[in-house]
């Protein structure tokens, strides 16, 4: 099996690196108190975290830098996009769930895909935190990462925002539908 190369092209990067400070400029709500050439610094020294942040944009999900953890000295990028990333819907949970399905399987996994990439799924606790910095999913919902417990048994959670509110809700692992897709981290 080929290994995939991590790594971009010099128009790559430097196309990726002006559209990520072009956001980061536009939304300084997301990272109040932050510096751009401090998180270009950090991406200058992780080939492999620009291409993960790469894979997060050509898949529709307009990652940003939305917190900064001082102890682990690591900026904190989400996807940030208005809907769940359209490059990453229709996809059940997990292999597991995947290879459970008799019909009409999909053509991906939530896990799968998060792992190619190089990224976590967001937790229910950062989907709610992002939310705080903006609404997002008020047409669409995004798989989270999953409890244990409740995998064992067959389900797997998902958020929106409607109402006002974050909902969190289950289904089983190996449903999957064109609404519902995916949002990531990754710290640099």
């Amino acid at each position: 099996m080929a290994t995939v190369k991590k790594e971009l092209s010099m128009e790559q990067r430097e196309e990726l690196l002006e559209t990520l400070k072009a956001r980061f400029e536009k939304n300084m709500h997301r990272h109040e108190g932050l510096e751009w050439e401090k998180v270009q610094a950090k991406l200058d020294e992780q080939d492999e975290k620009l291409w993960s942040l790469n894979e997060m944009e050509t898949t529709g999900g307009e990652p940003d830098v939305v917190g900064y953890d001082e102890q682990k000295d690591e900026f904190i990028f989400y996807d940030c996009s208005p809907e769940t990333p359209k490059g990453r819907r229709s996809v059940c949970y997990d292999r597991e769930a995947l290879e459970s399905r008799k019909n009409h399987k999909p053509e991906n996994s939530v896990i799968d895909m998060a792992t190619a990439m190089g990224i976590e799924l967001l937790t229910e606790e950062q989907y709610r935190a992002l939310q705080q910095l903006e609404n997002v999913d008020l047409k669409t919902s995004s798989w989270v990462q999953t409890p244990p417990a409740i995998r064992e048994l067959g389900g797997a959670i998902f958020c929106d925002y409607r109402y006002g509110q974050v909902f969190v809700y289950h289904n089983g692992a190996s449903s999957y539908y064109s609404s519902r897709g995916f949002r990531g981290s990754l710290r640099v």
